[in-house]
């Protein structure tokens, strides 16, 4: 049965609010979540960044579904702070904990005033944070002097068993890069054929583990609604890399994204008010090989999407899934009973 899970986006929505948004996706039938981990939003009309990993220990202490997050060692993050905190929340949750270790982003990795590398530099150090962080988690000692710096690393308190780290991956050519260490791949949604690429790309460089998506949707009573939100919180996100991985501040991404219209973002957001049409592409991606699909519904609002979702498409992608806690009266009806 593919995995069915909620992305929960910090950019977006307060940690508080979006704590109880993944409480209630697993009400709704949800089976797993996903977390960004962003010190800045992309616009400042997403005007949030909490911290990922306290809402992480919070997220897992009040749900029984797995977590994921995509975080970056090697800048904001000192590698063995990073290995520090996946081998507390894989101490405290046993199996159901994982991390996707990338490169990162200027937005949220220029804050320690460092220069900002080259990206082959940065995969160079990635590759270095990678060996660190799995040497600690099996226990080492390290020390290692490369592009970072370790001087007597250990970790105190460890899991068990050693969490899956993931290769997070937007193109082709890094999830090959990523296939040679990475116990899975994640990546965002795309056109179906350069999915194809980066799947294939990732498998045929030997790489293993569940291949998961993270889906950038929007959906509202009507479809105008729903592009009206998407382009309201999307838009300053349809630029690619190395765009998106090298632009510094969220202003300069506002000022790219003023001319943007609803059609380019219609292009990397699926944004429909049917829940069928998004139950026939979520199809598309299962059918593709994805093993894991994580819903991001663009808006701040989440419930009357999670209800919508858990009533009429989550069913038609997993029919022997167990009905949701909150069936009874349509989606649009119970959230305006919430106002």
């Amino acid at each position: 049965m593919t995995v069915i899970g909620f992305h929960c986006s910090h950019e977006q929505i307060p940690p508080a609010t979006l704590l109880r948004d993944v409480q209630h996706a697993e009400q709704v039938g949800f089976t797993a979540a996903m977390s960004s981990d962003h010190l800045s939003p992309w616009s400042e009309r997403q005007g949030e960044s909490g911290f990922a990993w306290s809402f992480l220990g919070a997220a897992l202490a009040t749900t029984t579904i797995p977590f994921g997050v995509v975080t970056a060692p090697g800048q904001r993050y000192h590698p063995v702070i990073t290995a520090q905190a996946i081998a507390t929340l894989a101490s405290m949750f046993p199996g159901r904990f994982w991390a996707a270790l990338g490169s990162g982003e200027a937005s949220n990795e220029r804050v320690t005033g460092e220069a900002w590398p080259r990206k082959d530099v940065r995969d160079a150090r990635l590759l270095e944070c990678v060996d660190v962080i799995r040497r600690l988690l099996a226990g080492e000692q390290v020390d290692h002097d490369g592009l970072v710096t370790v001087n007597r690393g250990r970790l105190w308190t460890l899991p068990d068993a050693v969490p899956p780290l993931v290769g997070p991956a937007v193109t082709a050519a890094t999830a090959a890069r990523h296939a040679g260490w990475a116990d899975g791949l994640v990546t965002v949604n795309q056109p179906l054929e350069v999915l194809r690429e980066v799947l294939d790309a990732y498998r045929d460089a030997g790489g293993r583990g569940p291949a998961r998506l993270q889906v950038h949707l929007s959906w509202a009573p009507t479809d105008e609604e729903a592009l009206a939100i998407a382009h309201d919180q999307w838009r300053s996100n349809v630029h690619g890399p190395p765009v998106s991985w090298d632009t510094e501040t969220v202003e300069a991404f506002d000022t790219m994204a003023q001319t943007v219209t609803p059609e380019q973002v219609a292009a990397v957001v699926n944004v429909s008010s049917d829940p069928a049409r998004h139950a026939a592409w979520l199809h598309e991606y299962v059918e593709q090989g994805w093993d894991e699909l994580y819903l991001h519904f663009v808006g701040q609002h989440q419930h009357a999407f999670l209800d919508t979702f858990g009533d009429r498409v989550l069913p038609q992608l997993s029919p022997e899934r167990p009905a949701p806690a909150t069936t009874g009266r349509p989606a649009v009806e119970r959230e305006e009973a919430r106002r």
